[in-house]
């Protein structure tokens, strides 16, 4: 049998242990597996493009448990009445190849992103960060906004959407959850005193949604919504100026802000920050970009807490997906005609 977490399950262990708590102890999963990042394997995701979006793959495997999310991304679902982003995660043992866990993955990955973005700005942002820009106020939002108050203390979000209706939504679910909201009219006034600025959106389209003259020295700059060929956020010039961090250098420059730069573009992985191996802010005036597209070590780290908390709450249910002959070599057997009444019998 294999344990199974759907979105009914997702629901009730995040209203039992507290989405405060989930996102914090997903960033020590995320920070623990990134220390040991040389014991995956790693290798850019599969993506299949088309002129609405992108379906995706994304698989690694340390030496006991296999991963892999099932991801899309189609920025005008919304227009239907769609998610712009579902997702489905599994996770395999290598020895045997046997699948042990299956999740729905659209909730967790919205709490590992913004769990990741809390991780990068732990570790490049000033320490004494306290006001956050975000441009952009899809489904992703609040949960970037919810990570950086537990993670790093946030008090004040200035905040941004070409949308007034996505602003009234992220107010609304932002209050009473203890930070101070601004909704600005425009971009340039939202990143206006900011420590950090968070870029989330969802447009398939290369779009400036900071420009160079909005960037101030000592800011942090996570770019979230960035993430596939023909799609980034920033300004190319902001680059030019910024200290980028990455997660696979490969996979980023075909998806990420800096597939704008030359194939030479200097950039440090995040891991190696993380472990120790290369410095990450060096000066209170430097700026640094976490130029953010997602990586399939962070699903394996979400899909590793996710299955640590369903056993943990009981919040799990199991399916009948692997067959179990009792002779191994005999499948056949349990569809054989006797076989079938016998279980219609029971």
């Amino acid at each position: 049998m294999v344990q199974f977490v759907g979105v009914s399950e997702i629901r009730r262990i995040v209203a039992r242990v507290g989405i405060d708590a989930v996102l914090t102890r997903m960033v020590d999963y995320l920070e623990a597996d990134f220390r040991r990042w040389d014991r995956f394997e790693r290798i850019p995701r599969l993506a299949s493009h088309s002129p609405g979006g992108v379906i995706e793959l994304m698989p690694t495997q340390d030496d006991a448990l296999y991963s892999f999310k099932y991801v899309n991304g189609h920025p005008y679902n919304f227009e239907r009445g769609l998610q712009t982003v579902v997702a489905i995660g599994l996770m395999a043992e290598v020895e045997s190849g046997y699948p042990v866990f299956l999740s729905e993955m659209t909730i967790l990955t919205a709490l590992r992103t913004a769990a990741m973005s809390a991780l990068a700005a732990k570790h490049l942002a000033r320490p004494d960060a306290k006001t956050m820009a975000i441009i952009g106020l899809g489904a992703q939002s609040e949960f970037q906004a919810t990570a950086f108050r537990a993670v790093l203390g946030i008090e004040a979000l200035r905040v941004y959407d070409v949308d007034p209706a996505a602003t009234a939504k992220f107010v609304r679910n932002m209050a009473g959850r203890g930070v101070r909201v601004i909704a600005c009219e425009e971009p340039g006034s939202a990143v206006m005193g900011a420590d950090i600025v968070t870029t989330v959106t969802a447009d398939k389209v290369q779009a400036t949604i900071l420009s160079d003259n909005m960037v101030g020295a000592g800011m942090h700059l996570n770019a979230v919504g960035g993430d596939c060929p023909g799609k980034t956020e920033l300004q190319k010039d902001i680059l030019s100026r910024a200290s980028v961090f990455v997660e696979l250098t490969e996979q980023t420059r075909i998806e990420g802000e800096i597939q704008q730069m030359p194939a030479d573009f200097p950039v440090t992985e995040l891991w190696q920050v993380i472990r120790g191996d290369a410095p990450g802010r060096t000066a209170r005036d430097e700026i640094t970009l976490f130029d953010s597209v997602g990586f399939a070590v962070e699903d394996f780290a979400a899909l590793r807490l996710l299955r640590d908390l369903a056993t943990e709450t009981g919040q799990y249910e199991t399916l009948d997906l692997i067959t179990a002959p009792t002779d191994p070599r005999d499948l056949f057997g349990l569809i054989a005609p006797a076989a079938v009444e016998a279980a219609q019998a029971a």
